[in-house]
């Protein structure tokens, strides 16, 4: 299991565009994919969790990747949020 501590750039959070991409992203691997928030565990391949846990810019979150492939979900998962899922120019 692997874990890295990112925040969320895009500037209004994760909606359903940017949360499908993440979702995109996680389903391409065969690990489990969690964002943890505060006291939520959201699976990062639900559009619908990632949504409903309301994550607003700034947000520090907590990416776990856990599997045969986490080191290349966590590291291809956590460079897509870092660069804001396709809402950054």
């Amino acid at each position: 299991m692997l874990s890295k501590t990112l925040t969320v750039v895009n500037p209004s959070g994760l909606h359903l565009r940017p949360a499908g991409v993440l979702s995109q992203t996680s389903m391409k691997f065969k690990s489990d994919v969690v964002i943890e928030c505060g006291e939520k565990r959201i699976a990062a391949k639900s559009v619908l969790n990632v949504m409903a846990a309301g994550i607003k810019c700034g947000t520090k979150i907590t990416l776990i990747c856990d599997g045969e492939d986490e080191e290349e979900a966590l590291k291809t998962v956590s460079e897509a949020i870092e660069s804001g899922l396709g809402e950054l120019s």
